[in-house]
């Protein structure tokens, strides 16, 4: 279990930090000084003091005396815990990924860790130099801006801090971007209707998602990509089309 120390009028919050004392051939756990390492509460802890909040494994232990204040004091201090833990298993995976070889995987596999997860995690880790991250914006919001240019992920990080935005609200603000660029585009024109297996679409249109892009924008940039490889030497799954079939969908929205 690990405390979470809330604050009481006049009094210093403690962190239940177990020390071992040995006599009498049995171990007493008493608690020492304040700290700010968080670390997991003994075996056989003694019992919690009445303001004290613990994590377990599945949920939280909240005393019944617990006051407004300082149940409030707690929620964000669990948020920090929370979103720190993305950052901090995804940087674990990259060193693992560049100091270990192939047994970073097995390890991960024997911590019963989702690897598809611990990649989402290191992927976003390595878009963002530690000393890029903001403080006061959450893992998502990283997120959320990931696959922009480095110029770009800071200019609405910068406005996301300035203006107080929620994850979402910057999501909104980022599409409301792409419709703008659209709809300012002079020479726009329109690409004929096709048919695609639903399946595809579907497809696309989580990529677009997870891009943080509109639809019809991630659609243009990843013609524009496929058109340079192609142009440059390249080939495309063998020349292979992606239209036609019975069950398609129209792609052009």
């Amino acid at each position: 279990m690990i405390p979470i120390p809330v604050r009481r009028p006049a009094r210093v919050a403690a962190h239940a930090v177990p020390s071992v004392n040995k006599g009498q051939g049995r171990t007493v756990h008493t608690l020492t000084r304040p700290s700010t390492a968080v670390r997991p509460a003994a075996a056989f802890p003694r019992p919690a003091r009445d303001n004290q909040i613990l994590t377990t494994r599945v949920g939280l232990r909240l005393p019944a005396g617990l006051s407004f204040e300082e149940w409030k004091q707690a929620g964000p201090k669990l948020f920090r815990i929370a979103d720190s833990s993305a950052w901090c298993l995804g940087d674990w995976l990259i060193h693992g990924q560049e100091r270990y070889g192939d047994r970073y995987r097995i390890a991960t596999q024997e911590a019963g860790l989702d690897y598809q997860t611990l990649r989402n995690y290191a992927w976003i880790a390595r878009k963002f130099d530690i000393t890029r991250r903001r403080e006061r914006l959450s893992f998502q919001h990283h997120a959320e801006v990931a696959s922009l240019p480095i110029e770009q992920q800071d200019l609405w990080l910068d406005r996301a801090e300035q203006f107080g935005w929620s994850r979402n609200q910057l999501r909104r603000n980022l599409r409301g971007r792409d419709e703008q660029d659209w709809q300012t585009m002079a020479d726009a024109t329109y690409i004929p209707r096709m048919r695609v297996p639903q399946g595809n679409l579907e497809r696309w249109r989580e990529a677009a998602r997870n891009s943080s892009s509109g639809f019809s924008r991630w659609v243009v940039e990843a013609l524009d990509q496929a058109a340079g490889k192609v142009l440059d030497g390249g080939a495309l799954n063998g020349g292979e089309s992606v239209g036609g079939g019975d069950g398609g969908a129209d792609a052009a929205e």
